[in-house]
C-alpha cells in the first residue's frame, strides 16, 4: 500500500516526474530487502515485531484472555474455523494465531479423508491375507 501510494503521488502529485516515482518506489523496496534481511538473522527482535504464535483454544476450551488481547470475537473464531472445514467448536482441540494473522486448528477427531485412508489401508490388508491364502491352498 506504501509503494502505491508512493507512485501515486509522483503521478498525480505535486512530484510529476517519471524519476521522482521510480526513486521513491526503489527506495522503498530496498529498505523493505534490508528489514527483512536484518530481522531474518535476529530472531528475538524478529519475535519482538512480528510476534509470536498465541494459543487461542487448548484441550478444546476458548482462552477468552487471549481472544481479548488479540481483538477477535468468539464469532470471528467460529467463521475461520467453519472456513477451514470444522463445522462445530466442539470438534476443535487446538487453536492458534501466527505471527501473520492466520488461525490454525486441530480437531479432536481424524479427518473424513484420514479415516477413508485408514479404511483402504485396512482393506488392502485383508486382500493381502486373502490371496496368501489362497497362494498356501493351491500349494
Amino acid at each position: 500500500m506504501t509503494l502505491s501510494n508512493t507512485v501515486q503521488n509522483a503521478i498525480i502529485g505535486d512530484d510529476n516526474s517519471l524519476i521522482g516515482g521510480l526513486v521513491g518506489a526503489a527506495t522503498l523496496l530496498i529498505v523493505n530487502y534490508l528489514v527483512i534481511r536484518f530481522l531474518y538473522n535476529h530472531k528475538k527482535l524478529s519475535e519482538v515485531v512480528e510476534g509470536t504464535s498465541e494459543p487461542l483454544i487448548e484441550h478444546g476450551c476458548i482462552n477468552l484472555k487471549k481472544l481479548k488481547s488479540e481483538l477477535i470475537t468468539e464469532a470471528e473464531l467460529q467463521a475461520a474455523a467453519y472456513k477451514q472445514g470444522f463445522a462445530s467448536m466442539d470438534e476443535i482441540e487446538h487453536a492458534q494465531i501466527e505471527p501473520g494473522g492466520i488461525i490454525t486448528f486441530t480437531g479432536k477427531k481424524k479427518s473424513p479423508e484420514d479415516l477413508r485412508y485408514e479404511s483402504l489401508l485396512e482393506k488392502l490388508d485383508q486382500i493381502s491375507q486373502e490371496i496368501a491364502t489362497l497362494k498356501t491352498n493351491k500349494a
